[in-house]
């Protein structure tokens, strides 16, 4: 037996709670101490994490002498300032949730924090550990001989209700096209291993929260996108979200094609949504369709039932945990950098500013400006 690792989590609403199911799995490790202000939550991360101390503040959290790595997965708009704070407190190992920042003026802080920072910082990209998606990015270049397109469809079910109902503004947020699509930037860059040069983006809010009232405010966010980009080496790759869609039997589907073939990933989504009266839920998809010879050839990738009874992401947030937690003990580095997540949010942003406007963005303006 290990030593055992002791984390510090900041927010454990809905995914700082799966983040609590999670790491209950891993051997040699424990939640020491939590941060939640809303009571209700709170209570519910005690009856996960029964043995961890309730802190008052990131303040008193940090003061915890045992910990040895920290979580953030509290509001998205709340990340910056919290990231800040350790910074100066107390800089351990960090495991940041997705999306990173929410507005374009974070990144000179963010830019201060990244060249300063003296431990690890992982952020939070769950879809890059999804058995299936894993199975693509692993096969997509053999399969495909180097994807030139690469297409992903998110048709899923509307936004859930969150503690104070912050998400359905995009102030907080940043935006859908930053709050949800960010891990698809992500993968965009990550499976074409290339950077974006080019955004443009039609989205809209056609048929969710359009009879909602907060504080006689009506949300903001969208619910419906077309995002294409345009990248430095020529591929091109394509987001499109509908998010309501609930009924379809798989809630992303990947595609990447190349001179050789096509690969494809089909991921159900949550198995605590699929009806009772269907039956077992899908099995996720990896197919494989070489141009020559021709001829599909699939395979199914289960998932651990204990995993995804953990959570809602196919498993993978066990998956980035095991990985995390290796650079917390000393080995390797960390495989989403804050790096990686600046960049999938300069995307979302780009892509909202170009679906608001109407205009091409040509990302390194964008930053710059």
């Amino acid at each position: 037996m290990g030593k055992v690792v002791n984390y510090g989590v900041i927010g454990c609403g809905m995914m700082g709670q799966e983040h609590l199911r999670n790491i209950a799995l891993l051997p040699d490790t424990r939640v020491a101490a939590i941060f939640e202000p809303n009571q209700i939550m709170a209570d519910a991360s005690k009856a996960i994490a029964p043995n961890a101390r309730m802190c008052g503040s990131i303040a008193e959290l940090l003061q915890v002498e045992a910990l040895d790595c920290l979580l953030i997965a509290s509001p998205n708009h709340l990340h910056v300032a919290q990231f800040a704070e350790i910074a100066e407190t107390r800089p351990l190992p960090l495991l940041i949730e997705k999306p990173l920042f929410t507005h374009v003026d974070d990144l000179a802080e963010l830019a201060r924090l990244e060249a300063s920072y003296p431990a690890p910082i992982w952020v939070g990209m769950e879809y890059r550990y999804m058995p299936p998606v894993q199975t693509f990015i692993e096969q997509s270049r053999g399969a495909t001989g180097g994807v030139t397109m690469l297409t992903i469809r998110e048709h899923r079910f509307p936004f859930l209700e969150k503690v104070g109902d912050w998400n359905r503004f995009n102030r907080n947020t940043g935006g859908t096209l930053v709050e949800k699509c960010c891990h698809f930037f992500d993968l965009m860059r990550h499976i074409l291993d290339d950077e974006p040069v080019r955004v443009m983006a039609s989205a809209g809010q056609d048929v969710n929260h359009l009879d909602e009232s907060y504080g006689g405010e009506v949300p903001d966010i969208w619910d419906g996108a077309f995002v294409i980009v345009d990248f430095a080496r020529g591929a091109r790759a394509m987001l499109e979200l509908c998010m309501y869609a609930e009924g379809s039997t798989y809630q992303e589907e990947i595609t990447g094609l190349g001179p050789q073939g096509k690969i494809e990933a089909k991921v159900p989504g949550p198995g605590r949504f699929w009806p009772t009266h269907l039956g077992t839920p899908p099995t996720a998809q990896v197919i494989v369709s070489p141009r020559s010879p021709k001829g599909p050839q699939m395979v199914e990738i289960p998932v651990d039932p204990q995993l995804q009874a953990a959570g809602d992401h196919n498993g993978s947030t066990f998956y980035q945990h095991a990985r995390f937690l290796d650079v917390v003990r000393g080995a390797g580095a960390p495989e989403v950098s804050l790096r990686d997540g600046m960049r999938a949010v300069e995307m979302g942003l780009a892509a909202q500013h170009s679906a608001a406007t109407g205009e091409v963005v040509n990302l390194p303006d964008f930053v710059a400006n």
